[in-house]
């Protein structure tokens, strides 16, 4: 009987570990993850506000534009 619950041990004591490791790669995964979306949404807001930029010189103002020429 104490050989059988030693493999059990054993076989717990394996499993306890692949579980950790995987629990660690997960853990990096999603510290990779939120890295990138960190990035992504920094990336986001500068095209927006560069887009922002250039609606402002593309898109004048009608009111300082002069008349059309057949007023």
């Amino acid at each position: 009987m104490g050989e059988g619950l030693e493999q059990r041990v054993v076989d717990l004591e394996v499993r306890v570990a692949f579980q950790e490791q995987a629990l660690n790669e997960l853990s990096d995964a999603l510290a990779a993850s939120r890295e990138e979306q960190t990035r992504s949404a920094r990336r986001l807001e500068a095209a927006l506000a560069d887009l922002k930029a250039l609606r402002g010189t593309l898109y004048a103002d009608p009111s300082t534009e002069p008349p059309p020429p057949h007023y």
